[in-house]
């Protein structure tokens, strides 16, 4: 619909331009880092990785949870690992595809039982747990919560110094590139639950609250050595076919107010970022627009290799939204599309291998002006 409102009009130019102008300012402050750069060896710097189930391979598999919050069955993994490694997909997940690009090995999850005699957590680790929210209160009892990923971070410091010494784990806590997915399910868990969280605050206070939480844990890895990030913005929640079948039958849309969370959420995480960068030293972002990506591909499938962009691949009902993928959850009823890779959606709230793997070159190259103000290549290849 046409906008004939001529303040209307102005304030969304301003509103644009105050964005661009922001990131031009981070663009150049981040170039300025980059150039000033010491150049790093392929596979010389570390990955760590927090978040949700959008980067969990495997935690959950090692905690006390239901199977709401675990992929250790089939049919998960099928496409590539031939078995069910804890992935929420069909196969890889967006940090495996970037820790290949940046030649390191895949971090492995924090919880998996390791032999203290190997060089664990040098090349990085997987702090990652499915159902996990910046909120503690999120999925309480049955997930890592980010302040406790955070705690595994520190104990992760604490064993490389005891294991090389100050000076060397600093630099390879300070060279690292700390990748971070979370939000998601601080607001789907208000949907999905009895939670009257919603109740008792505005939705911008509760925005403010999950990106309140989340500033204290980017602050904290800073502290402790951080200094180079990658982040994803939240997809367009009331899309995701778990949320878009919640609508009547009459309506084929997605869930609005679930939508509108999340656009609350990615402004205030871009604001973040523009502020926190001026106040944290040597502090240099890549941010990945996993909204507008996710959002591309749902409306124009075949435009990206796929041939349905809105029912998922595992699950049953509408949309596929009834989230039964692999029958070992409340509901056992199932079915498993024929190919994978030509589904964006896998089961009711994750996605495919296949488009994971095109996010992860996005987000390494910055193609399509979807990352920025650095690459997730840029960083890698600092020091």
């Amino acid at each position: 619909m046409a906008n004939n409102n001529p303040m209307g009009a102005i304030s969304s130019y301003l509103t644009i331009f105050s964005v661009v102008m922001g990131l031009m300012g981070a663009t150049c402050s981040s170039l300025h880092m980059m150039s000033e750069c010491k150049k790093a060896e392929k596979g010389s710097v570390a990955l760590y990785i927090f978040g949700d189930s959008y980067f969990d391979v495997g935690n959950n598999n090692y905690i006390n949870t239901s199977t709401l919050d675990q992929a250790n069955f089939w049919p998960y993994g099928l496409s590539y690992f031939n078995s069910s490694t804890g992935r929420f997909s069909d196969g890889r997940l967006i940090s495996d595809f970037i820790a290949e690009y940046a030649k390191v090995p895949i971090p492995a999850p924090i919880m998996q039982p390791k032999n203290e005699e190997e060089d664990n957590y040098v090349n990085g680790a997987n702090f990652a747990s499915a159902g996990a929210g910046s909120l503690v209160q999120t999925f309480q009892g049955a997930v890592i919560d980010l302040k406790t990923q955070l705690n595994n971070y520190k104990k992760v410091k604490f064993w490389l110094r005891n294991k090389l010494g100050y000076s060397k784990s600093d630099k390879i806590l300070r060279s690292a590139v700390y990748l971070i997915s979370i939000g998601t399910n601080d607001y789907l868990s208000t949907f999905l639950t009895n939670s009257t969280l919603l109740s008792s605050y505005s939705q911008t206070q509760y925005v403010q609250m999950v990106i309140g939480n989340l500033t204290t844990v980017v602050r904290e890895i800073h502290k402790n050595g951080g200094r180079k990030f990658g982040f994803l913005n939240l997809g367009d929640l009331g899309c995701l076919p778990g949320l878009r079948m919640l609508n009547p039958p009459n309506k084929n849309g997605c869930l609005e107010e679930a939508s509108k969370l999340a656009k609350l959420h990615n402004v205030e995480l871009h604001n973040l970022l523009l502020g926190i960068e001026k106040k944290l030293k040597g502090f240099t972002y890549s941010l990945y627009d996993f909204n507008r990506s996710l959002r591309h591909r749902m409306n124009h499938p075949s435009t990206y290799g796929f041939k349905e962009g809105k029912r998922a691949c595992c699950g049953t009902g509408r949309y596929r939204g009834i989230y039964s993928c692999g029958g070992k959850r409340p509901v056992k009823q199932f079915e498993v599309c024929k190919s994978p890779k030509r589904h964006v959606f896998w089961d009711s709230y994750h996605l495919t291998q296949t488009i994971y793997q095109q996010m992860a070159d996005e987000m390494w190259n910055g193609s399509h002006r979807l990352s920025g103000p650095s690459t997730l290549k840029a960083l890698f290849q600092c020091l």
